[in-house]
């Protein structure tokens, strides 16, 4: 997030899309309807579904899965047509307008109407209230990112963004809503194929000599690495022999999962760290029991760029450890003796070293609530919004993009539109919530909500049992009949492994981010006999 959660709460207009925030982060969203019931916010909700904060709404924008760039593109014609962009802004802290202006010219509200079904006057009247707020925030999570066009799609949340002057000021700004509680502290720490440590590529020479030298080696690799499908990929055709998987149930939350089978089995060795006997470790040939979040001590960074403590509470069961001694203990014996650390505090202060948006923390300073990077210097507060006078490349950069539709369009035969998601009572692939009895009573099953005119023409009622297929899989579930999802479509939630709904999904790639193509795969539904 470029602002803080609590900023929220104080916005002129909020933008959110791509979030079933309410389900998702019920947290932030407390501060999104406060400021609504204040009368201080007005809130625009794009969501191809009528979640909940619908009903919080100014405009509600219900897009077509896949169309988020055309609909993106058509707010930005209209504030541009009607000249209602911070034109100092724009001239004196970005470049590439007049490159913007020209992509989006062509994406009138009547093409946007065609491309995402959004009415052209919804178009018109969000972009002219985005426009006019003194501060306007976007928040979005990963029904904008996961798309073959996800990176296209963030980059036109910043292009919108900039284009109103509503980055580096209070209560606005382009915040991702992240999807687990330390992803943001993993992608910080070099958790990604290309970076290491507060994203320093490890193409870049000297990044790759600094961290050689602290780490006492001679040479660091100069190439990406893989992402997790392409991982799986390499896998399948053989060109990886061994894995070792940490924390991640690939069997529940990557895409085309019969390929994901595939990939592990053919693997000569995979091992597997984990808290639970998780449907992936059944896989593996080693699985290294670790300790949970309450068992050990650490630090996460929240989607706010909060660095936060973490404190044991009790004992972790068995041989369990904490997932950094397993490392340690096995670089040790792998000949590498530099990662015996004698505590997590030790880890976190090399952290400081290594990392220039982490240098000016450690955990005394973290004690009272933790601290937002960059925070490069001990004195240093904490950042709670970034790029308040410049941003860190200099002017910001306006990105022309055009829209491209989904990689696999309904047809007769798979005619309609599969999005996946999220419930509020389960987690991600349920490794943790599926084995609370509690949590389990409020969402015990998978479902597949279907638009009462698709039930319909299908002729399935609420209740019954029907039968979802794709090109890659099938799953039976329960038919939940509502106006939740629109005509065309269908949401299934991924948490159920006994009907994954990754059965269904495409392992097509964003090709700048490498994201699956979650939210949009064609599918059929059948009432089961």
């Amino acid at each position: 997030m470029t602002n803080s959660i609590e900023e929220l709460e104080n916005s002129d207009v909020i933008l959110l899309t791509g979030s079933n925030t309410r389900e998702m982060h019920p947290v932030i969203s407390s501060f999104i309807k406060r400021g609504v019931v204040s009368g201080k916010t007005k809130l625009i909700v794009a969501d191809p579904r009528r979640i909940d904060l619908v009903d919080f709404a100014e405009i509600w924008l219900r897009q077509k899965p896949g169309s988020d760039v055309a609909w993106l593109n058509g707010l930005m014609h209209v504030i541009i047509k009607e000249g209602l962009y911070a034109k100092k802004y724009v001239e004196e802290r970005t470049e590439d307008f007049e490159a913007l202006k020209k992509a989006v010219s062509t994406y009138t509200p009547e093409r946007v109407e065609e491309i995402s079904g959004i009415p052209a006057a919804d178009i018109i009247a969000a972009a002219r209230l985005y426009a006019a707020a003194p501060a306007a925030a976007i928040a979005y999570a990963m029904g904008i990112t996961q798309h073959i066009n996800g990176t296209d799609a963030v980059k036109s949340v910043a292009n919108l963004s900039m284009l109103c002057g509503n980055i580096g000021i209070e209560s606005g700004g382009v915040n991702p809503l992240r999807g687990q509680n330390n992803v943001q502290g993993a992608c910080d720490m070099g958790a990604l194929p290309n970076v290491l440590t507060a994203y320093q590529s490890v193409t870049l020479p000297e990044v790759r000599e600094k961290f050689a030298k602290y780490w006492g080696v001679s040479s660091l690799p100069e190439k990406p690495g893989l992402t997790i499908v392409e991982t799986i990929d390499a896998a399948a055709k053989g060109q990886i022999k061994g894995l070792f998987i940490v924390g991640e149930n690939p069997m529940i939350s990557d895409p085309d999962l019969h390929h994901v089978e595939e990939g592990l089995r053919k693997l000569d060795f995979l091992v597997v760290q984990d808290i639970f006997l998780t449907e992936t470790a059944k896989l593996a040939d080693v699985v290294l029991p670790a300790a949970c979040f309450a068992e050990k001590e650490g630090t996460f960074s929240n989607t706010e760029r909060r660095v936060q403590r973490v404190r044991k509470a009790v004992d972790a069961p068995g041989e369990a450890k904490a997932d950094w001694e397993i490392m340690g203990e096995i670089a040790s014996r792998m000949g590498y003796k530099n990662m015996k650390y004698a505590s997590a505090e030790a880890i976190f202060d090399e952290m400081a070293k290594v990392t220039p948006s982490y240098a000016g923390m450690t955990y005394a300073r973290l004690d009272d609530g933790g601290l937002q990077w960059p925070c490069p210097t001990a004195d240093h507060p904490g950042t709670k919004f970034l790029h308040k006078e410049k941003f860190v490349r200099g002017k910001g950069k306006f990105h022309a993009i055009e829209w491209i539709p989904p990689a696999e369009p309904t047809d007769s035969e798979y005619p309609l539109i599969l999005i996946t998601g999220r419930v509020l009572y389960q987690y991600h692939t349920g490794t943790m919530t599926r084995r609370s009895e509690g949590l389990n009573g409020c969402a015990p099953e998978c479902f597949v909500e279907i638009n009462p005119v698709d039930a319909q023409k299908l002729g399935i009622a609420n209740g019954e049992m029907v039968k979802v297929s794709s090109r890659r899989g099938n799953l039976t579930a329960k038919a939940v009949v509502g106006e939740m999802t629109d005509v065309g479509a269908i949401f299934i939630p991924f948490h159920y492994f006994e009907a994954a709904a990754n059965n269904l999904t495409i392992a097509a790639l964003d090709p700048q981010a490498k994201i699956p193509e979650y939210k949009v795969c064609a599918v059929k539904v059948e009432k089961t006999k």
